[in-house]
């Protein structure tokens, strides 16, 4: 009789592209059609309106509740001229995910009938539960009361027939409960920090802005294939699977020709992402088999975490329509690469771009240095926090696997930028800035022009690598929020900003007084010798080597480098004193906020540890151990007839091989049983800790070791059992996509 994995295989084999209708525009014409964005604000408010808008997107300015009223009305104009009926608040709280709440526009006339309505009010505030969401303990079961508050600075925009409208979340007593309050309040201070450094070489410096562009990786799998997979379903990893005999050794995967149902997906799905605004420039076939890439133009942070987030419910819902499921899990599947969010990060005035180089001019290469310099000063100094920010329980299958980065935050700079330093804290003062921009590489082929070679090579083992005019931070995991990263990540460079500029300041009036007369700007000898001080404080976080070597984990450890691998522990970095007194001195997070987060984490991690558990004991139990009890069964009746047929000896002779087996399915089987028991007991144990820190801990400690333990055996089991028995898709079904 055919089994349910080999009907949903064969279905999974026959499926066809799903033919997708593009727009009879170009690309750029329905780019931004269903957000309201500044063409649209132009034309639906009234000029003034328009005009204080603009003042407070651009400048900060403060948002008054009679214009919030006149914005209200142009946005519904526009969204019932799209068809939408309904609105919503669009939050990000400490689920990863995102929520919202849909509410008409329908309100009473007075007179019987209805009427669409949609005030200022309703823009600017909500009131969503906020007992209901993670908050750390900030909120209880029976306080129930919070806040979502419009952000101005991120477009509204239409999914279906939905205005969604971007907010922060906040409990009742002002505590942020999401990834956007916070985000915002450091990209605030970082601006303010980096603009009072860049007045040290161009004081029409207005602004600084911090840039993100994400690579979004993804895999791909069948849906029938995936509802076949209870652990898929469940956890969103395969808890258990041999490796196919064929996975990425080949490499022949990584840029080649996309499969035509999946190029459907993508067109699909690039088209819908564009008319929100989402800038999808970069699409490819990445290492691993069934693993993908998206990747979009720079962009404002906080704009660029609101497009990734909402790109990744567009992924699910598109997928789903074309017959796939998008797994985001940073390792769904053993021995093959894993998924990253690369955050490629930088930062920008309205006058260019502060990482890029090598400038016009000597003060142009001595800004462009600082802002490297203090960037490693603050991943220096909370090497250990960053990697806090990007851990998780899913994410720590990846870090150190394959192509992923280690564990240890470090940064490579590539050999001409360090030697520029190098150069920097040893050179004579008036002749320190030597840095060449690309360079011209000949390949002695006619029919290929000069290549322009950057100034720094890429190391894929380092996690925050410098490549060009950005850093790239390539240990966020793939269904991460960008936001906590970046949260950590603008709040340390900006607190090493201030601090530069405090010391920058003490030392100018002693060195405009020794370089008085001589032609020599105290300023530019202040910022060299605080430049020299902080090059060689942040040395022990640049790194060029392999990071996956053994010899580094030793290395870092000697450099006072963070090489902690627990992820419960990892989160307790931001309970460090320093990370609490940076995040409140810059106004990002108060202790309380903290504290709160790290509970959310610990909890967070406790619970997918424990499902993963729990999913794996039933498998075990009800699904392969049945399985091979059955061909057990068979092999001793096969042994068995072998007697009725053949003489003793050449019974004995054809029958060794089965009774092997028999043998082995029976240690493993009972093997398995007991690791079960043990990781059951396990569990009970750890669920009898209180302290959600403690918990946290037990769970990694106890219970996840047990994981593989029991996967390694019914692996075993796998590869003895009739393939026509086992009972899910093998990983060489589900890495292929027809």
């Amino acid at each position: 009789m055919e089994t349910l994995r080999f009907q949903v295989v064969g279905e999974a084999f026959k499926k066809k592209p799903l033919e997708v209708k593009a727009p009879s525009e170009r690309p750029y014409e329905y780019f931004g059609r269903k957000v309201f964005n500044r063409e649209k604000m132009y034309k639906y408010l009234p000029k003034d309106v328009y005009e204080q808008m603009v003042d407070v997107i651009d400048n900060g300015a403060r948002l008054d509740r009679h214009v919030a009223d006149h914005v209200a009305a142009g946005m519904m104009q526009w969204a019932k001229e799209q068809g939408a009926t309904h609105y919503t608040h669009w939050f990000q709280p400490l689920t990863e995910g995102t929520a919202e709440k849909h509410d008409s526009f329908i309100e009473h006339d007075g007179k019987g009938g209805m009427i669409e309505e949609f005030s200022g009010k309703l823009l600017v505030q909500q009131e969503p539960d906020a007992s209901s969401f993670p908050s750390g303990g900030i909120r209880s079961t029976f306080e129930a009361r919070g806040y979502s508050a419009w952000d101005p600075t991120s477009p509204v925009f239409i999914i279906d027939d939905t205005l969604c409208i971007p907010t922060v979340f906040i409990s009742y007593s002002g505590e942020a409960l999401d990834y956007k309050a916070p985000l915002l309040r450091a990209l605030k201070a970082v601006n303010v920090a980096a603009t009072e450094v860049c007045h040290y070489f161009d004081p029409a410096v207005k602004k600084v802005t911090s840039n993100l562009g994400w690579e979004q990786e993804y895999f791909l799998v069948d849906e029938g294939l995936y509802a076949a997979r209870p652990d898929l379903l469940l956890t969103g990893r395969t808890l258990m699977g041999h490796d196919s005999a064929k996975n990425q050794q080949m490499d022949d995967h990584y840029f080649g020709s996309i499969p035509e149902r999946v190029a459907a997906f993508m067109r699909d799905m690039e088209i819908q992402a564009l008319e929100l605004g989402i800038p999808c420039k970069t699409r490819h076939n990445e290492v691993a088999p069934n693993q993908f890439e998206v990747a979009p133009i720079f962009e404002d942070t906080n704009l660029a975490v609101d497009h990734n987030m909402l790109l990744m419910s567009i992924m699910k819902r598109v997928a789903r329509k074309h017959g796939f499921r998008v797994l985001l899990h940073e390792k769904p599947f053993a021995g093959i690469n894993g998924s990253g969010k690369h955050n490629n990060w930088s930062l920008s005035t309205d006058t260019g771009v502060l990482l890029h180089a090598p400038g016009k001019t000597p003060e142009q290469n001595l800004r462009f240095a600082t802002f490297i310099v203090e960037t490693l000063m603050g991943v220096y100094r909370h090497n250990g926090l960053l990697k806090a920010s990007i851990m998780s329980a899913t994410n720590a299958h990846r870090l150190g696997a394959n192509e992923a980065p280690p564990a240890i935050i470090s940064s490579f700079l590539g050999k001409q930028l360090t030697e520029l330093l190098d150069h920097i804290e040893k050179a004579d003062k008036d002749n320190i800035f030597t840095m060449d921009g690309k360079q011209g590489m000949k390949m002695d082929i006619p029919e290929i022009p000069e290549l322009l070679i950057d100034n720094t090579d890429r190391n894929r083992t380092s996690p925050f690598a410098f490549t060009g005019n950005r850093f790239e931070f390539r240990a966020v995991g793939s269904e991460a929020n960008c936001a906590s990263a970046m949260i950590a990540l603008n709040s340390a460079v900006a607190e090493a900003l201030f601090s530069f500029k405090k010391r920058v300041d003490e030392l100018i009036p002693e060195y405009a007084k020794k370089y008085e007369g001589t032609g020599h700007s105290g300023v530019f000898h202040a910022i060299i010798d605080v430049l020299r001080e902080d090059i060689k404080t942040c040395k022990p976080i640049r790194f060029d080597g392999n990071g996956y070597s053994d010899e580094w984990v030793e290395e870092a450890e000697r450099r006072g480098l963070d090489v902690e691998k627990s992820c419960p522990v990892i989160f307790e970095r931001y309970l460090d004193p320093e990370s609490i007194q940076m995040f409140e001195s810059l106004g990002v997070m108060t202790k309380k906020e903290l504290e709160a987060r790290n509970e959310v984490k610990w909890e967070t991690y406790t619970k997918k540890i424990q499902i993963e558990a729990r999913v794996l004991g039933d498998l075990s139990m009800n699904h392969i151990i049945p399985v091979a009890t059955r061909y057990q069964s068979q092999l001793l009746t096969n042994v068995g007839n072998m007697s009725l047929v053949f003489d003793i000896d050449t019974a004995h002779k054809l029958s060794t091989r089965n009774k092997k087996i028999i043998e082995e399915i029976a240690e493993r089987i009972s093997t398995i049983e007991q690791m079960v028991e043990e990781l059951v007991a396990a569990r009970r144990e750890a669920n009898k800790i209180v302290d959600e820190h403690q918990k946290a801990i037990a769970y990694h400690d106890n219970v996840e070791p047990k994981l593989d333990d029991i996967r390694y055996q019914i692996d075993k089991l796998e590869l003895i059992v009739d393939d026509s028995l086992w009972p899910l898709p093998k990983y060489r079904e589900l890495l292929f996509i027809r």
